[in-house]
C-alpha cells in the first residue's frame, strides 16, 4: 500500500489523502468535505467569562456579539454555529444568565493566539427578573455596543413570530450611532412558512431601517435554515481572508 498525494474526489466526497492498495483506492478526509471546508467556527473553545465590562480582557482581535431577548434562542444558534453542543449554555429560568461569555477562535497561523472571538451577552428583558436587574443588563450591554473598540459586528437575535420587540427597538436605538453592521437572525423561522418568513424579513428591515448596514434573514437552530448565510456573513467579520 502506499499513501498517495492529496485528491479531491468531487461533491459530497470527503477530501484529503489516497491509501492506494492493488485493488482499490481510499479517500482519508482532512479537514474538507466535498467542496467545503471546515467552518473556522467550528474551533470555538471557551476563553473567559465577565461579569462586568472592566473584567473584560483588553479590546485587541476582532469581536462578533450575539445579543436578543431571553428565550430568542440565542445559545442554540451559537451552538449550531460552531458546530457544538453544550458550548454555549442557556440557563433553566430565562433572563438569569448574567455573565459576558468569550469564546475563542484560534488563528491557525499563529498557534496560541486568537484570529478572533464570539461574545456571549447575556439576554435581556424577561419579564421575571426585577425592573432594577433588568436595568443593571441593560446598561452593561448598551456599554458594551457603544464602546468595545474591538468589536466588528453584531448578530441580533429576534424570535420571528414577535417581530421587533419594544426591548429590541431600545438595542437598535443603542446600535445604529455605532455604525456597526447588523446581523438580524430571525430565530425559530421553521415554525412560519415560507411565505410569512419573508414577510417577516421584510418588517424587521423596515422596523431596524435606521441601522444603516443590516442584513436580516431566516433562521432555525434544529432546521439549520440559514445557518450557511449568517456563518459566512460572521467569518466575514472575523476575518475575511482566512481559509480554514
Amino acid at each position: 500500500m502506499a499513501l498517495g498525494k492529496p485528491c479531491s474526489q468531487g461533491p459530497g466526497v470527503a477530501t484529503g489523502r489516497l491509501l492506494q492498495t492493488r485493488d482499490y483506492t481510499i479517500a482519508f478526509a482532512t479537514n474538507r468535505v466535498g467542496n467545503l471546508p471546515v467552518s473556522l467556527l467550528h474551533r470555538a473553545s471557551f476563553h473567559v467569562s465577565a461579569a462586568r465590562l472592566d473584567q473584560l480582557p483588553p479590546a485587541g482581535p476582532p469581536e462578533v456579539c450575539f445579543v436578543g431577548r431571553s428565550n430568542a434562542g440565542k445559545s442554540s444558534a451559537i451552538n449550531v454555529l460552531a458546530n457544538q453542543r453544550r458550548l454555549a449554555f442557556s440557563s433553566k429560568t430565562p433572563g438569569r444568565t448574567r455573565l459576558i461569555n468569550l469564546f475563542a477562535l484560534p488563528d491557525p497561523l499563529a498557534p496560541g493566539q486568537a484570529l478572533g472571538y464570539l461574545v456571549d451577552l447575556p439576554g435581556y428583558g424577561y419579564a421575571a427578573v426585577a425592573q432594577q436587574a433588568r436595568e443593571e443588563w441593560a446598561d452593561v450591554l448598551g456599554a458594551y455596543l457603544r464602546d468595545r473598540a474591538s468589536l466588528a459586528g453584531i448578530v441580533l437575535l429576534i424570535d420571528i413570530r414577535r417581530g421587533v420587540t419594544e426591548l429590541d427597538r431600545r438595542l437598535a436605538d443603542w446600535i445604529a450611532p455605532t455604525g456597526r453592521p447588523v446581523l438580524a437572525l430571525l430565530t425559530k423561522a421553521d415554525k412560519l412558512p415560507y411565505g410569512q418568513r419573508v414577510r417577516a424579513v421584510y418588517a424587521v428591515r423596515k422596523d431596524l431601517a435606521d441601522i444603516g448596514a443590516l442584513t436580516a434573514i431566516p433562521f432555525s437552530a434544529t432546521e439549520r435554515i440559514g445557518l450557511a448565510e449568517a456563518a459566512a456573513h460572521i467569518e466575514n467579520w472575523i476575518s475575511p481572508k482566512v481559509v480554514p
